[in-house]
């Protein structure tokens, strides 16, 4: 009996034609995939040039929508639909998917007289979109139709038509929704990014939708949210020696120690670096006054400052750790450079 480990390896590029069936080499087969991203950029190429006043008509109805944008579609369109919605929520423009088939069994209560409804179908004949036709014509909402037939039903019963033509599938049979799957994402793209603009949706804006990712992070975390505090501050009256201080930052793990003044004012910080100094400058450490070999006026920041703005702060002057005071000028915090990379802010 053979076992695995004497079989001869197997590898579907051992030779030109290994695998293949109908192309003759691996290179055959990336001609034919070149192909057909060509065709596809071809139909958005059609598409672009198709844009007309219609487009600015959709825009206007979007933005002055006072409820959501109820986007349907049936298959391939429905799942082009869904991302559509999804980038619309992310970006400022409330939307939902809803499926036609549910919505006319039920589904359709969650639409509102307030809102506008985009209905993608390259026909412009699905059945399961004509259905809830009467349903959003009797309730007087505004209809955006994405289709590929301007002389269809749907296009002949919405409010404005957004031309998704394209001239051919990338499917070989012209069967599989293909190209215009991918004219219609980038239309529905074109729609959310220049709402997204008229809006003057910001990168604040974009981050309160986006609180977990990275640019969430960035322009939402505060120094308030990361700083240490209370009994975790390397906190060392100035009369103390300079074993003491020692001691006490051994005993913090922030690689400092914030020297105080009898009224609890900050006289300055003792870092890493002047520890070195000191000991390279006096032979006796007993010698050592701490409040002689202390870095004076270090760098600050507030706690409702930005985590960007303090990496910024520690970049720039090339150090590791903040002081963050209080409006009375006393210290309430120390940040450093671990906790914002730990937070995944670079």
């Amino acid at each position: 009996m053979t076992s695995l480990q004497e079989s001869s390896p197997v590898s579907s590029f051992e030779t030109e034609t290994d695998g293949l069936s109908v192309f003759a080499s691996p290179q055959a087969v990336i001609q034919r995939a070149k192909e057909i991203i060509g065709i596809e950029i071809e139909g958005l190429q059609a598409v672009q040039d198709q844009l007309d006043p219609a487009f600015v008509r959709a825009v206007q109805l979007l933005k002055h929508c006072q409820g959501r944008v109820i986007i349907t579609g049936m298959g391939k369109s429905g799942l082009i639909g869904k991302k559509i919605a999804a980038t619309m929520s992310s970006t400022g423009t409330p939307a939902l998917f809803l499926h036609p088939a549910e919505g006319s069994h039920g589904d359709f209560g969650t639409v509102t007289a307030q809102d506008v409804i985009i209905a993608i179908s390259n026909s412009g004949e699905t059945p399961e979109l004509l259905n809830i036709l009467p349903l959003i014509k009797r309730f007087e909402i505004p209809l955006i139709a994405m289709t590929g037939q301007l002389q269809s039903t749907l296009s002949e019963r919405a409010d404005v038509v957004l031309n998704i033509a394209v001239p051919q599938e990338a499917c070989s049979l012209g069967l599989a929704p293909t190209s215009s799957t991918t004219a219609t994402l980038a239309m529905g793209d074109a729609l959310a990014v220049v709402l997204l603009e008229e809006k003057q949706f910001t990168e604040t804006d974009f981050a309160l939708f986006h609180p977990a990712g990275a640019l969430g992070k960035k322009l939402l975390l505060t120094v308030a949210d990361l700083m240490h505090t209370g009994n975790s501050l390397p906190l060392v009256d100035s009369n103390s020696t300079f074993i003491d201080a020692l001691l006490t930052m051994s005993e913090k793990h922030l690689g400092v120690a914030i020297i105080l003044d009898a009224n609890k004012h900050c006289l300055g910080v003792l870092t890493d670096g002047d520890v070195r100094r000191a000991l390279m400058k006096y032979r006796d450490v007993h010698q050592i006054e701490v409040t002689e070999v202390l870095t004076k006026h270090p760098k600050t920041i507030q706690s409702d400052a930005l985590v960007v703005s303090a990496l910024k702060l520690m970049q720039d002057h090339k150090i590791t750790v903040l002081l963050i005071l209080d409006k009375q000028q006393k210290p309430c915090g120390l940040l450093h450079m671990h906790d914002i990379l730990r937070a995944g802010i670079s």
